[in-house]
């Protein structure tokens, strides 16, 4: 007996998937029986056709997220970058102090001793220290 149709009517009746519906085998033939929609909540009611219980993972469950591999996030050091950038723009305007003569040789060498133990936190900083020591 093919029940295919009936199943899929059943179905969108009861706003169920296909697979959950369970057909009794004592009333196959009322079932088969059935046309309308009416006729289907009636059976229903009747206890011929039953919805079995979902299977699987229930949505409310939240799943548990574990840290691995791919989801490890590494913390950006952005130290280098900014030494970097600061002793390479004070080395240049030393060197241009050099140039026009502001500073004489000695100066210039312990001024980059003291770029490079980061004694500086900016140019403006290293202008006005070296505008006191002389």
């Amino acid at each position: 007996m093919n029940l295919r149709n009936k199943r899929e009517l059943a179905a969108k009746v009861l706003s169920v998937g296909k697979n959950r519906l369970y057909f009794a085998s004592d009333s196959l033939p009322e079932i088969k029986e059935a046309i309308t929609r009416q006729d289907i909540m009636d059976l229903f009611n009747a206890g011929a056709i039953q919805i079995k219980e979902i299977n699987g993972r229930k949505k409310i469950e939240k799943r548990k997220h574990r840290r691995r591999t791919g989801r490890v996030k590494k913390k950006v050091n952005n130290r280098k970058q900014e030494y970097v950038i600061i002793t390479r723009k004070l080395r240049k305007h030393l060197k241009h102090m050099i140039k026009t003569n502001a500073i004489d040789i000695e100066t210039y060498r312990n001024t980059r001793k003291q770029i490079r133990a980061r004694k500086f936190k900016s140019k403006r900083n290293m202008v006005e220290t070296l505008t006191k020591e002389q």
